[in-house]
């Protein structure tokens, strides 16, 4: 699931997730960070949830995946889009 909020001519994206599905560590990369896996690992919330955010340019297209445990990659199924292996956002 995505969060989204406008700040000062950014787009604060929130990444979310249910807390240990998938179990382990996760992060989410994409061509904001290089494609370099724990960059932006997502860390617990209060509600049962993990979560990062990340403060990107607005008015652009990023593709970014998950990345798990075990080497396990998957999409955000509530992303904007997908272009074959990447999910897809619109900032």
């Amino acid at each position: 699931m995505l969060e989204r909020k406008q700040v000062k001519g950014r787009a604060q994206i929130t990444f979310v997730l249910p807390d240990g599905n998938p179990p382990g560590p996760v992060s989410v990369v994409g061509d904001f960070n290089d494609w370099k896996p724990g960059t932006h690992v997502l860390k617990p919330r209060a509600d049962g949830m993990r979560a990062v955010t990340v403060a990107l340019p607005t008015k652009r297209v990023h593709s970014f995946r998950y990345l798990a445990a075990g080497d396990y990659w998957f999409d955000d199924e509530h992303a904007d889009g997908h272009d074959g292996t990447n999910s897809r956002l619109h900032t």
